[in-house]
């Protein structure tokens, strides 16, 4: 069984998602010890933005020398991701919505004839079968009924991709109010990781 695990925070080792995308990952290395785990830090190894020419290329065009490396980078990011059959996502809240990073990882994996497919009724996701967890970190609290709840751009936005692509049922742990105070910070930390060590195994 493989396992992708990406991380998109900037914070490095001062980051909640980070942690909590951590501890997913040795909650299901401990239940299958052989499980192979390849591991993406996107602030480490990022992507490049889509641009006109990436979208010529995608059309047939011939690709410009200078986007080959990152062509290659998008190509592999997209095959790991076929070929995982966990993924794990770390992915915390800038600014309302995701990290720039991710975003252009996800711009990767959203390919037609890869991921999803037109058909009569209209797309297809073609990626369905994976399972799917997300750790989510934000500052301020943005669940049903509270008050900031219409600037949530983030989970609603992975849910929505992922169901395009075939993933209808992701997982999410989140950790919300990590910026209110170190009190909202260590509770909300402490219920993200408890949950994480609490995932079924498979």
């Amino acid at each position: 069984m493989k396992l992708l695990h990406i991380d998109s925070s900037v914070l490095g080792p001062h980051s909640v998602s980070r942690q909590v995308s951590a501890a997913i990952v040795d909650r299901l290395k401990q239940a299958t010890p052989s499980l192979d785990i390849v591991y993406r830090d996107l602030t480490q190894t990022p992507l490049a933005h889509l641009s006109g020419s990436h979208l010529a290329v995608a059309q047939g065009a011939p690709a410009p020398a200078e986007l080959g490396s990152d062509l290659a980078a998008g190509a592999a990011m997209l095959n790991e991701f076929l070929d995982a059959d966990v993924v794990v996502i770390g992915a915390p809240m800038y600014n309302f919505t995701l990290p720039s990073q991710l975003k252009a990882w996800i711009d990767r994996i959203i390919v037609p004839g890869k991921t999803f497919q037109y058909g009569a009724a209209g797309p297809e996701g073609l990626a369905g079968g994976k399972r799917v967890i997300v750790a989510i970190s934000r500052g301020g609290y943005y669940g049903a009924g509270m008050p900031a709840a219409s600037l949530e751009h983030l989970e609603t936005y992975l849910r929505g991709v992922l169901a395009f692509i075939g993933i209808t049922n992701p997982e999410f742990i989140t950790a919300d109010g990590i910026q209110v105070g170190p009190e909202h910070r260590e509770k909300a930390l402490a219920g993200a990781l408890k949950a994480a060590t609490s995932l079924r195994a498979a």
